[in-house]
């Protein structure tokens, strides 16, 4: 299940809670944030490759590229046992901005992003089938959790893909972790 809670920056504790999918895209669209759902073109296995997954869901990847001139896509995936996963954790829980979109699209897991937009917090949990562009220049991280587990189609519209500018906040140590965050929705 999908869901957006928003919260003021300083009071993290109270955050409203949306689950209903055109709510939380009506929310996100009057901050400039993409969240659509996307099915595939066709079936495919679960340890398809990066082409296959690409040509599954080409129809939808090929009207973003002509919307917002994506020069670059590809497939990412992270699982529990990666050696690394701690690390990248920490370097994508940091608050950041990018010069370029944010895209991602969540063939499977899930995954949280905090946008930090004025004066509010906004944590979109991402599921299978969500789609989020998160606009150059908001300011956001990401949770993966302790025991990742996501597969992600990313767009990029310059070919240096995943740059980040981080800065120095530790904001993000004040709101719940993806694992708190799902465990609060139950």
């Amino acid at each position: 299940m999908s869901a957006l809670t928003v919260y003021p920056d300083n009071q993290p504790q109270l955050g409203e809670t949306a689950t209903d999918f055109i709510a939380i895209q009506n929310r996100l669209n009057a901050i400039g944030v993409q969240f659509e759902r996307w099915t595939a073109n066709c079936d495919f296995a679960a340890d398809a490759g990066q082409d296959t997954v690409l040509a599954a869901y080409s129809d939808s990847i090929d009207r973003l590229k002509r919307q917002y001139n994506f020069q670059s896509v590809d497939v990412i995936s992270l699982g529990p046992d990666h050696p690394e996963k701690a690390a990248f954790r920490q370097k994508f829980l940091a608050e950041h901005t990018h010069a370029d979109f944010e895209v991602r699209f969540f063939i499977e897991g899930r995954g949280l992003f905090f946008l930090h937009v004025e004066d509010k917090v906004y944590a979109v949990l991402c599921e299978q089938g969500d789609l989020i562009s998160v606009p150059a220049n908001t300011t956001h991280w990401f949770d993966m959790g302790e025991n990742p587990k996501f597969k992600c189609i990313r767009l990029f519209t310059t070919p240096d893909g995943w740059v980040a500018d981080f800065t120095g906040s530790d904001i993000a140590k004040s709101f719940p972790t993806l694992d708190q965050y799902v465990a609060g929705l139950s």
